[in-house]
């Protein structure tokens, strides 16, 4: 009997001390599990802020140094980015008074003087002559040409203060003799206004043509062409161009 008793006793007394060291293991389980979430969780947060704030950084900089045509200038210029050119500011033109041209055809060695516009309205049987007399000088071949040229040519001469005979190296020009003359030089544009009838090269002499160059670059009707050293100018009605 007292061994039963005794040993029920050790029994009682070894299931009391397991149950009290439980709730020391499942603190432990629970305590050493949070640390262990808190530490998953807090860990990668330091380099996704750092990613952020590096994003934008260079956001920041983008910004800041945006790739433009006028940085780039400024790159090839040693940090200077050179101004767009501001438009020059149109002559104040003479509109009312007959328009006259005395022409001298280099090629020809013919000689036209016409008024081709007066009381605001263009002379036909003018325009005509100067067709024919502005002819493509290989082929014979002529056109209807645009009287704007010669309005650009005539204004030319008033704000350049010139009044003589201007002599006209080419104008019309035929799609063969265009071809012909872009193979042997290359100062020929293979698409060239003068088969448009629309283009003359000219100059007037005793007048540098830098000074005509610049008269006709003024009136902003069209493309000017410089040719200082064949000493001529080229005009035309196509869309404003200087070269």
């Amino acid at each position: 009997m007292r061994s039963l008793v005794l040993s029920l006793a050790a029994t009682l007394a070894f299931a009391g001390a397991a149950l009290a060291q439980a709730p020391e293991v499942m603190r432990g389980s629970t305590s050493s599990t949070t640390q262990k979430k808190i530490t998953t969780a807090t860990t990668p947060a330091k380099p996704a802020v750092q990613k952020t704030a590096a994003a934008q950084s260079s956001s920041s900089a983008h910004v800041k140094h945006p790739v433009t045509p006028q940085t780039l200038r400024g790159s090839r210029y040693g940090g200077f980015a050179p101004a767009p050119a501001v438009p020059e500011t149109p002559p104040t033109l003479d509109l009312a008074s007959p328009r006259t041209l005395s022409l001298l055809n280099v090629n020809s060695s013919e000689q036209l003087t016409v008024t081709y516009w007066a009381d605001g309205a263009y002379k036909r049987d003018a325009l005509n002559k100067l067709n024919h007399f502005l002819r493509d000088s290989k082929t014979g071949e002529q056109t209807e040409m645009d009287p704007l040229v010669f309005d650009v040519l005539w204004h030319t001469m008033q704000i350049s203060g010139y009044g003589g005979t201007v002599e006209v190296l080419s104008a019309f020009r035929s799609p063969e003799t265009n071809a012909w003359l872009a193979s042997v030089s290359r100062g020929v544009a293979r698409d060239s206004q003068h088969m448009n009838g629309n283009a003359m090269d000219i100059r007037f002499p005793g007048v540098p043509v830098f000074k005509i160059r610049q008269a006709a670059r003024s009136l902003q009707m069209g493309g000017v062409g410089f040719y200082p050293r064949s000493g001529f100018v080229h005009l035309d009605t196509g869309p404003v161009r200087y070269w």
